[in-house]
């Protein structure tokens, strides 16, 4: 297992500061990526009961958040936006030249982590979504200049919990809108799908496996091969077919401008989650 270049004392160790549901991914995606064993990701909560399940998953769990920082090396900071201020001030005096911290708060940016730290340290912003825990995440990251080393080492991390794109932090609200609340807008996709599949016939099981498995198979067209949504559907489209006649009852009703006004509306509350 490769050691991260970090703190001597915390080499190797990782802290997920607010395990939630996404801290709680990344812990399981870390941890299957194999660069990490799970005893040396440290977890922290203000509800520590609620990581009850991951201990024993053999996770490290604790209640102190600058206990968890002096044992790592890398600090994922998982708060949410109206709790991360209060907790970068906490974890501050522990933190040392050595670490690196990656911040997955929304809505707040690296300039202002930086000013409630108030000192030296090694800081990139990540996005990324719940799909972490089983390494097929979409995650973005951007760093000040000073941290472009520190860059190099989290796009390592992240690049085995799926795909990872390096982006100007300008557009880390888009990222959030994008990919981070967009896993649910396609998970809605799917479950709408199933719903019409029991509605014509199947039953509910095998109608949301068939949807979910359809819906992975149009992803990997295009990362696989890198090819296009209309070429690909102009494949399955034929004169006067039922697959042409379905897609243009959906966008009768609205169902590309959806999702585009969906994405546009949550770019839009992102950038209020964190207004100071």
């Amino acid at each position: 297992m490769k050691q991260n270049k970090v703190s001597e004392t915390g080499a190797g160790k990782i802290a997920v500061i607010g395990a939630g549901n996404i801290g709680a991914a990344i812990a399981r995606g870390l941890a299957a990526s194999g660069k990490f064993l799970p005893q040396d990701i440290i977890l922290t909560r203000r509800r520590a009961e609620f990581l009850e399940e991951l201990r024993a998953e053999k996770f490290t769990v604790l209640s102190d958040n600058r206990a968890a920082v002096k044992s790592a090396g890398i600090v994922i900071l998982a708060v949410g936006p109206l709790e991360a201020e209060a907790a970068v001030k906490e974890i501050s005096p522990a933190l040392t030249g050595g670490h690196i911290v990656i911040s997955i708060v929304s809505g707040v940016t690296t300039a202002q982590i930086s000013g409630w730290m108030k000192k030296k340290v090694s800081l990139v912003r990540a996005m990324t979504n719940t799909a972490i825990a089983i390494r097929e995440a979409m995650t973005c990251l951007c760093a000040a200049p000073e941290s472009r080393a520190a860059l190099a080492e989290a796009k390592e991390i992240f690049d085995a919990l799926g795909k990872t794109l390096v982006i100007k932090e300008e557009l880390m609200l888009s990222a959030t809108a994008l990919t981070g609340c967009g896993i649910a807008f396609f998970l809605r996709a799917i479950r709408a799908a199933s719903q019409g599949g029991t509605q014509i016939g199947f039953h509910s099981e095998e109608a949301l496996a068939m949807a979910a498995q359809t819906a992975r198979g149009a992803a990997s067209l295009l990362l696989d091969k890198r090819g296009h949504p209309e070429s690909e559907i102009d494949k399955v489209t034929t004169p006067r077919g039922c697959t042409i006649e379905g897609l243009n009852e959906m966008e009768h009703h609205g169902f590309s401008s959806a999702m585009i006004t969906g994405i546009v509306t949550s770019n839009e509350k992102a950038a209020k989650l964190f207004d100071k």
